[in-house]
């Protein structure tokens, strides 16, 4: 390996962690897997099933001894000096580490006519499903969300059996009708009464048009904002 390779990785069994990215040479293949010189005084263990995302029958297929790979740490025993690795990239998130009410920023991957589903890094996408869009009217997912769109959701139930994550973003929708409540300063009464005279004034002389009913409803509308303002 290249004397970058060697500074840029770990230097001891001990130093390795699940989910690290390591290079490493093919060193032998076995039918059952093959083995990983990575530089450490133990070599690592890449088992047939991680080989690739898809079946594998025969490990020369995939790999052949002097192999330049790119391998993650699945699981590690220092005090054995076992590493186990995989050529599979794992889920930024995996299913361990999932739990109710987490809160992630997803990107939108998938749009049906239940819902949407939202990549949060997990081994499989999150279903966002219609009701739990925070109440909004609308025909189709699709009249809210785009393809790449990113969100904020949060984990509402999960069923590791089946591997599937049901999603939320009702207290995002609700907080965000909160801030518009809270910017938006309720009419005075003299304001509503302001837009009611208006309003009257407008359905009065709507018939009218040209030069003179312009300048009167200009003379209404100066009366009625003076009056707005001595009283505001």
């Amino acid at each position: 390996m290249s004397e970058e390779t060697n500074q840029s990785q770990p230097t001891s069994i001990a130093d390795l962690a699940p989910k690290m990215k390591l290079e490493g040479v093919i060193r032998r293949v076995e039918l059952y897997g093959a083995f990983v010189d990575l530089g450490l005084e133990r070599d690592g263990l890449i088992h047939i099933s991680q080989l690739s995302d898809r079946h594998v029958d025969r490990v020369s297929d995939v790999v052949s001894e002097g192999d330049r790979v790119t391998v993650w740490v699945t699981r590690v025993d220092p005090e054995q000096g076992r590493i186990a690795l995989t050529m599979v990239k794992p889920p930024d998130v995996t299913w361990k580490e999932l739990k109710v009410g987490q809160v992630y920023t997803g990107k939108v991957v998938r749009i049906e006519r239940y819902g949407v589903f939202v990549d949060i890094g997990a081994e499989r996408p999150g279903l966002l499903h219609s009701r739990e869009m925070g109440g909004r009217v609308f025909g189709s997912p699709a009249e809210l969300f785009h393809m790449g769109d990113e969100i904020d959701v949060r984990i509402l139930s999960l069923d590791r059996s089946k591997k599937r994550i049901d999603l939320t973003m009702e207290e995002f929708a609700e907080a965000t009708i909160e801030e518009d409540e809270d910017e938006e300063e309720l009419p005075t009464p003299f304001e509503m009464a302001f837009r009611k005279a208006r309003h009257a004034e407008v359905r009065r002389h709507g018939k009218h048009s040209g030069a003179r009913g312009d300048k009167q409803r200009s003379e209404q509308d100066d009366i009625l904002s003076r009056t707005l303002q001595q009283h505001g």
